[in-house]
């Protein structure tokens, strides 16, 4: 009886542990991916605009901001836990480069499992889909799109191409002024809550507004490089990765040591890093859905 009454509360307990919340490796925080696709549909060319619209969720009421943290919001949930690999890359400590072959694989060494992988397969999908209405039937067409939205987001935000060996800045612990945080969530969220509070009136609609002209005004001249991908490709997130490792060994890794506090001089260095990965993911988002959704006969919606 003795044996049989710890046994239930070994179970017990570990029920319990199970429902306790656990730190994940999370990315560019809900406002960082709606200013994304916000800039993103502003890009849009006509044909696009209309696809990406059929392919909407009705809930999202043809807005594709709406959705596009639609990714992170699923992938705890169980059908979507195999999703959970797809939204970064680790790459090797301090190496500061990204090399598909080699880094682009998951923790059991699966091969494709991350996040330019990811925007290689979903790009795939919707294009198949979109040259081959036979294709339609094979993929699901509206996770396609808010995939892909999210990932190329995603693959901007600079540590969701970071070290193996913190996470991606998960496992420094510093402080965000007087808050304890990590890393990680600094880039995510704490960077843009900032910024919100400190310049643009806990407004998100002024600080999209600030971003957009800064791509009409100062960054005129980049966005058709932005734009650009090799060799008439209609994705390359490849380059992308390599700027974001870049940009954390630059900007992200520097000065933020474990323990750590970070205020004034590393926010407002860093916000500018920020403010143009999302103006570049929403700028480059927009192209590849313009080559993907060319003038074609439309496609059918896909449900989920």
């Amino acid at each position: 009886m003795g044996e049989w009454h710890n046994l239930m509360w070994n179970v017990i307990l570990l029920i319990l542990l199970l429902l306790i919340p656990v730190p994940a490796v999370l990315s560019w925080g809900k406002e960082g991916h709606y200013a994304t696709c916000k800039i993103t549909q502003e890009y849009l060319s006509e044909d696009a605009l209309f696809a990406v619209k059929q392919l909407l969720p009705d809930s999202a009421e043809g807005d594709l901001a709406a959705v596009c943290a639609w990714a992170d919001e699923v992938r705890h949930n169980y059908h979507f836990r195999w999703s959970s690999a797809l939204h970064y890359i680790d790459t090797p400590d301090f190496k500061c480069n990204y090399e598909y072959c080699r880094d682009c694989h998951d923790s059991y060494g699966h091969k494709h499992r991350c996040v330019t992988g990811a925007i290689y397969n979903y790009t795939m999908q919707l294009k198949s889909a979109y040259a081959n209405s036979a294709s339609v039937l094979s993929y699901n067409l509206t996770e396609a799109l808010m995939f892909l939205s999210h990932f190329v987001g995603d693959v901007h935000q600079p540590l969701h191409v970071g070290f193996t060996g913190d996470l991606g800045g998960n496992s420094i612990t510093v402080r965000w002024y007087r808050r304890k945080t990590n890393l990680h969530h600094v880039w995510d969220d704490m960077i843009i809550d900032s910024a919100l509070k400190t310049f643009y009136d806990s407004d998100l609609s002024i600080m999209i507004q600030a971003i957009k002209r800064n791509i009409t005004e100062t960054w005129s001249n980049d966005v058709p490089v932005w734009e650009h991908c090799a060799h008439n490709y209609t994705v390359c997130p490849d380059g992308y990765a390599s700027e974001s490792i870049s940009l954390a060994c630059k900007f992200a890794y520097k000065n933020a040591t474990p323990g750590s506090t970070l205020k004034d001089e590393y926010f407002l260095s860093r916000l500018p890093v920020v403010e143009k990965r999302l103006a570049q993911g929403g700028v480059r988002l927009a192209a590849i859905l313009n080559r993907i959704f060319t003038s074609k006969a439309p496609i059918a919606q896909s449900s989920i």
